[in-house]
């Protein structure tokens, strides 16, 4: 999953950098709204945590601006502002979760992987994909009943075809999920980690699809 973290706090946003990259997800961080629109304008994101008090700005219209143009990436509130007022006029501009300040960041990582299940259509964590059993929220693979350890790449590589099963991801799309890893990624990054994950999970496991891209097979 690639998230935006935007969060004027340096000691609480390098917290949440840290845990979900821990967590095995791609994440950029802006620490203001204009910087937050510039990531928006050049990548695609699979959720957003956003403060609502930040230096440029209110992130309550910045939420609504988002809706408005019809954009539908679930957004998770991280504020300090704790009134049920508050809480209520997040939800109402199109929040999908909201969090006060402080906050447990194993918590935080629960509520993101489980709004990010309700967005792929099952929020059940649990997925069984042939003699395989994906645990999303645990981020643990079992090939016929034995575990597969997979690499923070090939973890987000893989969750991407697993939140959007029967979709054809672009090579464009997965590199975008592995961008926060790496400054630049290589040319041939997404080919090398497609490679490793057909050893690991059975060789017909991921298809391709020439000059479209790759998609998740039922073997």
């Amino acid at each position: 999953m690639r998230v935006l973290l935007i969060e004027d706090d340096t000691v609480l946003g390098a917290a949440v950098r840290d845990q979900i990259a821990a967590d095995g997800h791609s994440i950029d961080w802006a620490t203001r709204l204009d910087g937050a629109g510039d990531y928006l304008a050049v990548a695609s994101y699979d959720l957003i945590l956003l403060d609502l008090m930040l230096p440029d700005g209110r992130g309550l219209p910045f939420l609504r601006d988002l809706r408005v143009a019809g954009n539908t990436v679930p957004v998770i509130i991280l504020t300090a502002l704790d009134q049920i007022s508050d809480r209520i006029e997040g939800l109402n501009a199109g929040a999908d979760d909201y969090m006060v300040k402080p906050f447990d960041l194993a918590e935080l990582s629960a509520r993101l992987g489980a709004v990010a299940r309700r967005y792929s259509g099952n929020p059940n964590p649990l997925v069984t994909l042939g003699d395989l059993t994906v645990d999303l929220a645990a981020r643990h693979v079992l090939r016929g009943g034995k575990t597969v350890a997979l690499t923070a790449r090939e973890w987000v590589l893989f969750e991407g075809f697993v939140q959007r099963p029967g979709q054809i991801l672009s090579k464009s799309q997965l590199e975008d999920r592995l961008y926060s890893f790496e400054s630049e990624v290589e040319s041939n990054t997404v080919e090398v980690h497609i490679s490793r994950l057909r050893k690991k999970l059975g060789r017909d496991r991921i298809e391709t699809l020439r000059g479209l891209g790759y998609r998740l097979g039922a073997a």
